[in-house]
């Protein structure tokens, strides 16, 4: 790298060792800086081996957050300011052009983003609501594929490649399909641990994706963590754990979120909240955190299970999540199993889109906030986290 006349350059990434990590608290307060003033105030100082010698913390949460350059200066930080774009903030949402992929991992992660529709007959009222498809990915059609990918890649980092030969994971099925492919395609395997609650279809598709399956007596996959953990030490086996690893909320602010910044734009809207279901908390989470520090006055909404009820994907936050006590929601809904349901019918009966249960409880939180008259006309984004396929046993009773 040379430096010429100019004291700092952009580096590419790859280029600079960062040395330093940081704690998930500190991540998110250099973040919340970096995406608020909407760019990088300061250089990271580097030796002439291209190694941090300064701000070494602001250059891991660079490559973290998926900026393709840093900005850089000799053994001194600077005071600067460079914009997100400028430093390639958004260069990895690059989707196929023509659709066309290597293998089925890229099939994945070039095929992001995943549709963002508006779904006008199902809008009430002048409140548009546009929903982003996480059915669209390709494993499990669900959102969960993102997390079931990266948790897998961020271990092949911190362990190899020859360290996941068996890995265990607590899962209601999506998280275990997404896992299962990636096991697949680089030659792992995967026990699953699924709750009483899972239905036949879900644990046949674990079998039929190559998962070894143990079903528990306990409701909630969160109830199985420790026990997952125990087998994990007992057999030396690699535990991804979707409900503590950092990778859920970070795939979604460094993928999900920027994708869904792109798609506001190029619909030339400006929402006013969004509205996301709330399960490890992952995924609103992110949203959370990204768009209440990155633009100001969106709101953000989640759907949760009425008490002493089961909709599979979504649990109540007593339960135990971890990431949405690090964000600021502006209110938590209660849904029925009726009511997610009636809303899945609704919507692929008034617009043709089949989504999951999880999906339905989005969309039921949704008409609450319009019939409480909480949300003014306007345009509202929900996430939809899967397809509808794996529940047509749920919806069985209600169709006869």
């Amino acid at each position: 790298m040379e430096f010429g006349a100019y004291s700092m350059h952009l580096a590419r990434v790859s280029d600079i060792k960062c040395l330093d990590d940081v704690s998930f608290e500190k991540f998110l307060e250099i973040a919340r800086g970096i995406l608020s003033r909407g760019g990088v105030d300061r250089t990271i100082a580097i030796d002439d081996d291209r190694k941090a010698v300064e701000n070494g913390e602001l250059c891991t949460v660079l490559m973290r957050l998926g900026f393709s350059y840093i900005p850089v200066s000799r053994y001194t930080s600077e005071q600067i300011y460079i914009p997100l774009e400028t430093i390639g903030f958004f260069d990895e949402i690059k989707p196929s052009r023509f659709r066309v992929f290597r293998d089925t991992e890229e099939l994945l992660y070039r095929n992001w983003p995943t549709p963002l529709v508006r779904l006008a007959r199902s809008s009430i009222e002048g409140r548009n609501v546009w929903a982003k498809l996480e059915g669209f990915n390709p494993w499990s059609m669900s959102v969960k594929d993102r997390i079931g990918w990266y948790m897998y890649r961020k271990a092949v980092e911190r362990f190899g490649r020859v360290e996941l030969g068996l890995l265990v994971e607590s899962t209601s099925t999506n998280t275990g399909l997404a896992i299962a492919s990636m096991a697949n395609i680089h030659g792992s395997r995967l026990r699953a641990y699924i709750p009483s609650t899972v239905s036949i279809t879900g644990e046949l598709l674990l079998k039929i994706f190559g998962a070894e399956v143990v079903r528990s007596l306990k409701p909630l996959t969160v109830e199985l963590i420790d026990d997952v953990e125990a087998v994990a030490r007992a057999e030396g086996a690699v535990h991804l754990n979707q409900f503590f690893n950092d990778a859920n909320f970070e795939v979604h602010l460094r993928y999900t979120a920027k994708e869904l910044e792109l798609q506001i734009r190029e619909a030339g809207i400006v929402p006013k909240a969004i509205i996301g279901s709330l399960g490890t908390s992952g995924h609103i989470s992110a949203l959370a955190f990204y768009f209440k520090n990155r633009f100001k006055g969106i709101k953000v909404y989640g759907a949760v299970p009425e008490q002493g009820v089961a909709i599979q994907g979504i649990r109540r936050v007593e339960s135990g999540m971890k990431w949405v006590h690090s964000v600021e929601l502006d209110g938590i809904l209660e849904v029925s199993l009726k009511e997610a349901v009636e809303s899945v019918i609704n919507i692929v009966r008034k617009d043709g889109v089949f989504v999951g249960l999880s999906s339905g409880a989005v969309y039921a939180a949704y008409r609450r906030l319009v019939e409480e008259n909480v949300i003014d006309q306007g345009d509202y984004i929900t996430i939809f986290p899967d397809h509808g396929f794996k529940y047509v046993e749920h919806m069985l009773k209600y169709i006869r």
